[in-house]
C-alpha cells in the first residue's frame, strides 16, 4: 500500500499524524511498521515518537489483527453483568481466545476499558459501535451482521 498518499492528507493539519494513523488502520485494521517509519519522515518527528503515537493509544494496533476489530469492556460493571460469559461465547463461535484474530482476517477480540454505555451491560463494540446488554444468545446474530 502506498502510505504516502494517505499521510500527504494529513501532513499540514494538526494533530495529522493521529489523523493518517486512522486512516491507515481503516485501510489495514493496522498500523505497518512501513507506515509508522514514513509518517516520522512526513512528520519530521523521530521514528521514536512516531512509534510512541502509534503505540500510546489503545485504538490503534501495530500488530496485524481481523478487520472487524470486537472489544468487550472489561470494567467492574460489564464483569457483574456476566462480561466473562459473553467472552467465552465470542472465543468459542470465532474458534479464537481473547487478543487473537482469525485465521481468515474477518475478525479480532480485544479487550477494553469503559465504553461508556453502563446503562447496557455487558457491553461489546465493533469497529468502535456498540452493542449493549450483550449475551452468549446473542453473539451469533451480532457476528452475522459484520460477515
Amino acid at each position: 500500500m502506498e502510505y504516502q498518499e494517505i499521510l500527504a492528507k494529513y501532513a499540514d493539519m494538526p494533530g495529522g499524524m493521529i489523523e493518517a494513523f486512522h486512516a491507515i488502520q481503516e485501510e489495514l485494521s493496522y498500523l505497518p511498521e512501513e507506515a509508522i517509519v514514513q509518517a516520522a519522515q512526513v512528520f519530521g518527528k523521530p521514528v521514536a515518537q512516531a512509534y510512541g503515537v502509534a503505540t500510546f493509544y489503545s485504538m490503534f494496533s501495530v500488530k496485524p489483527r481481523g478487520k472487524n476489530v470486537i472489544r468487550i469492556c472489561e470494567s467492574a460493571p460489564c464483569h457483574v453483568a456476566g462480561a466473562a460469559e459473553v467472552v467465552a461465547a465470542l472465543e468459542k463461535e470465532l474458534g479464537i481466545s481473547m487478543g487473537s484474530s482469525t485465521a481468515d482476517g474477518l475478525f479480532a477480540l480485544e479487550f477494553t476499558e469503559c465504553v461508556g454505555q453502563c446503562q447496557g451491560t455487558p457491553v461489546i463494540t465493533i469497529n468502535g459501535k456498540p452493542y449493549v446488554d450483550v449475551s452468549p444468545a446473542k453473539i451469533s446474530g451480532i457476528l452475522a451482521e459484520c460477515k
